[in-house]
């Protein structure tokens, strides 16, 4: 007995549903990406446009980054609670329209004190999309969360790399950076309307059962190890790579384009990493993966501090995104199995950027 047409459409455009829901996850880390690593390729030109004559000191450039970092984690302690109550439609469109909202008062801000504010805005856009992106993935596909998972962190990468090329490219034509940034608002205000247009699961399914009082998950030594992990991935992921290009340059006595490039390449190695991470997840076991990218990382940090040779010091410091790309996916695909499947992402989302804000916080205002 053949089905009746509209039930046949209705289930076809269901699958296109998924399949949409996907690629719109994958363009908001894209966003995300923007959100975070756009203000690196501006600090150099801000410290003459912003700063007069004397320029902005080093304290002052390092706490754009701090600001930033202290919008994501507002974003993901504001989301946390929330995401699995509303829902993960909502807090995507929130967040990407915060980016939009955030690049436009960069376009035209006047001075200093509202690119504060603009990169606070852009980072409480990012951290509820840093929040939300992960569970709805692990909605989407709960069989293969580690797979899934470290593809959608692969665009974060692939993200960072069309921002730095863009943004240098768009420097060498002689455009400004607030017109850069008025132009990048196209990108989260076309996802933003994607999300509005797309039916996605709920964050936490009926299997799972009650939400797990956060004071209950404080007292799981699992809960408080994963959250160390997730601490210090963050340290190392974006600590590396928001310092490469100066340490290339001032450190290592590399020419500005040289210190692009190792970005770049630093970038397209993590999303590599993250996309073969995800090809093999179910033939390898996560924790001894984890370990053996932990103890890599720590060579390659040895060899990118001491090596005497400029070039193997580089090259290690570029590694490092590739050994590193699979810590923080691989850690959220960990953390339900050992914790509590339905408060895992929520209370583990935080901790990436707080160890990234405090590295930033240490680095920026003591400069």
């Amino acid at each position: 007995m053949a089905l009746p047409a509209s039930f046949r459409n209705s289930m076809k455009n269901r699958a296109l549903n998924t399949a949409y829901a996907f690629a719109l996850c994958y363009a908001a880390m894209v966003c995300l990406a923007m959100a975070v690593n756009l203000m690196p390729i501006f600090l150099t030109t801000l410290r003459v446009d912003l700063g007069g004559r004397a320029g902005l000191t080093g304290e002052q450039l390092g706490r754009i980054s701090a600001i930033t970092f202290a919008g994501l984690v507002a974003g993901i302690l504001f989301t946390g609670p929330l995401a699995d109550r509303c829902g993960g439609k909502l807090f995507s469109v929130l967040g990407t329209l915060l980016i939009c909202v955030g690049l436009g008062l960069l376009g035209i801000s006047p001075g200093y004190s509202m690119v504060l504010v603009a990169v606070f805005v852009m980072g409480l856009g990012a951290g509820i999309l840093d929040m939300v992106l992960s569970p709805i993935i692990a909605a989407l596909q709960p069989d293969s969360r580690a797979r899934a998972l470290n593809w959608l962190h692969s665009f974060y990468g692939i993200g960072t790399v069309i921002t730095v090329m863009v943004g240098t490219f768009a420097f060498r034509l002689g455009i400004g950076w607030r017109t850069i940034s008025l132009t990048f608002i196209i990108v989260p205000l076309l996802v933003a309307l994607g999300f509005l247009n797309v039916d996605l699961p709920p964050l936490i399914s009926d299997k799972e059962g009650r939400r797990t009082p956060l004071r209950d998950l404080c007292r799981n030594s699992s809960f408080v190890a994963v959250n160390v992990a997730i601490f210090l991935g963050g340290a190392l992921e974006l600590g590396m790579a928001q310092w490469l290009p100066a340490y290339a340059e001032m450190s290592l006595r590399f020419s500005k384009s040289t210190g692009s490039v190792s970005l770049l390449a630093f970038s397209a190695a993590m999303a590599l990493g993250r996309i073969f991470f995800g090809l093999i997840g179910r033939r390898v076991n996560p924790i001894r993966l984890m370990l053996g990218c932990c103890w890599t990382s720590v060579v390659l940090f040895l060899l990118a501090c001491f090596a005497p040779w400029p070039a193997v010091a580089l090259g290690a410091s570029v590694a490092v995104g590739l050994a590193g790309s699979c810590l923080w996916p691989t850690t959220l695909v960990v953390s339900p199995r050992t914790v509590s499947p339905e408060a895992a992402h929520p209370c583990l989302g935080c901790w990436l950027p707080s160890g990234i804000w405090v590295e930033y916080s240490c680095r920026g205002w003591s400069a």
